[in-house]
């Protein structure tokens, strides 16, 4: 990555000397979570905070401290669930996981219990439906928030990934890059049809040369996964695909901007 910054002259600026540095993951292990989560000082860049119990102002709350920004899984998102009751009392911001099986009338119940005084881009929506299924799936979600109070308020992120993992005639698990693509463009779609804004992309990528997705300008194909597959979880874009595919959503949010 330093080698294609100084190729193309992106290190001569002397904001590259440093950089604000967030963190993120998702919030699955509660005993984990609540050992590092902490009643502490509202930032004064928040704003005013929010009234005590007593009707007195208060400048603290509780704040996980093992990330800046926590999402909330697909498969744990239930309303009377362990995992919805801990994000409702952290003054993180939060994300969840939008998925096929993700009942609309769910969204606005999850919205108002996490989000309850409507805080701009205290909630993001992180979709992941996967490429055959998001142009059935996303206009209905996105009319269900934005018909709400909660209209303007969430940020839309698109998780091209999760909804594309897929196993080979050998069990191995991969992606495919032209899927992963397929959704993302199909996801700007959507939210120019609809009038709303996709705020964030969510991928799965590392610098290091593996290859455990298939496709790209290197047209990597099955026999080559087993070359340098070392992820223990789930398969990642490797260097060159990462880049291709930012060029890529560049160039296409630069057509959807210009229609």
């Amino acid at each position: 990555m330093l080698r294609f910054m100084h190729t193309i002259g992106a290190d001569k600026s002397p904001k590259l000397d440093t950089i604000d540095l967030y963190t993120s993951h998702e919030g699955l292990l509660l005993e984990y979570e609540e050992q590092l989560t902490r009643l502490m000082d509202v930032p004064p860049t928040v704003g005013p905070p929010p009234p005590s119990a007593d009707g007195s102002q208060t400048r603290k709350q509780y704040y996980n401290t093992s990330a800046h920004f926590l999402w909330i899984g697909d498969r744990t998102r239930q309303i009377d669930g362990a995992h919805v009751e801990f994000f409702r009392g952290i003054a993180n911001p939060i994300g969840i996981k939008v998925g096929p099986t993700t009942p609309t009338a769910d969204l606005l119940e999850l919205l108002r219990t996490l989000n309850p005084d409507v805080e701009p881009g205290k909630i993001t929506l992180i979709t992941r439906y996967g490429a055959s299924k998001v142009r059935d799936l996303l206009p209905s979600h996105i009319r269900a928030v934005e018909g709400s109070e909660y209209k303007g308020a969430v940020i839309w992120q698109c998780d091209p990934m999760h909804g594309n993992t897929r196993s080979t005639g050998t069990g191995i698990k991969t992606r495919r890059f032209d899927d992963v693509f397929s959704e993302l463009q199909e996801t700007l779609h959507i939210h120019k049809e609809e009038g709303s804004y996709l705020g964030g992309v969510h991928l799965e990528l590392t610098g290091d040369a593996v290859t455990e997705c298939l496709g790209g300008s290197e047209g990597l194909a099955e026999d080559d996964l087993s070359t340098n597959y070392t992820s223990f979880c789930d398969p990642r874009l490797n260097e060159r695909q990462a880049l291709e595919l930012a060029f890529l959503v560049a160039d296409s949010y630069r057509k959807e901007r210009s229609l």
